[in-house]
């Protein structure tokens, strides 16, 4: 298959339990969703490494080529796969040449498609009436509020970690200060920030 890749970049994961990692992002085009309130740019392939790969080995070769001015031995090999919807085009193929160059994976997506075995880190992020096939992962992350989710639904699925993520966090926001009163009544969940916004990174 070919994949469309918006973009490639290193930066630090600024969501959810691996917050503050240094990692490689794919960002691959495309969703099959359309979230009014989504905040990523994930049309088209016209990003820093974007393109249309032929072979999964050339997106692992893109992945290595940003972490040219780390040292070997100190390079960072954590892969966050992202969108968009990653599990419209991350594939076996991809996970397997990920692995061989002994990347660590994880996958964001919104859990309404199956995703490929072998992926080290699911996060997923269910949306209002979409549905969620993925029942089992590392963390659920529930944009906060969505009308008509009531986030204890989400409760009996088998995710290590429970974050209530606030769809706007800006300082003083009515929805960071209802997330945050959410999680105090509801000590299951934690309160999940988007670090990268506040700290100006990509």
């Amino acid at each position: 298959m070919t994949y469309r890749i918006k973009e490639i970049f290193y930066s630090l994961q600024g969501e959810g339990i691996n917050t503050g990692r240094p990692a490689v992002f794919v960002r691959f085009s495309g969703c099959n969703l359309a979230c009014p309130f989504c905040d990523t740019d994930f049309s088209g392939i016209d990003g820093p490494g974007g393109g249309e790969y032929a072979r999964a080995s050339d997106i692992v070769s893109e992945m290595r080529a940003c972490l040219t001015s780390i040292e070997p031995e100190d390079a960072p090999r954590f892969a966050v796969l992202t969108g968009g919807e990653p599990a419209l085009q991350a594939d076996v193929e991809l996970i397997r040449e990920l692995h061989r160059g002994n990347w660590e994976i994880t996958i964001e997506t919104n859990g309404t498609l199956p995703i490929p075995p072998g992926i080290d880190w699911i996060t997923v992020s269910p949306k209002a009436g979409a549905g969620c096939v993925i029942t089992k992962g590392n963390e659920l992350k529930l944009l906060y509020p969505q009308r008509g989710v009531d986030p204890s639904s989400f409760e009996h699925l088998a995710f290590d970690h429970l974050i209530i993520q606030p769809i706007d966090e800006t300082a003083g926001s009515e929805n960071l200060r209802d997330a945050i009163d959410y999680c105090l009544a509801h000590p299951r969940w934690r309160l999940g920030i988007q670090l990268h916004k506040i700290l100006k990174i990509k």
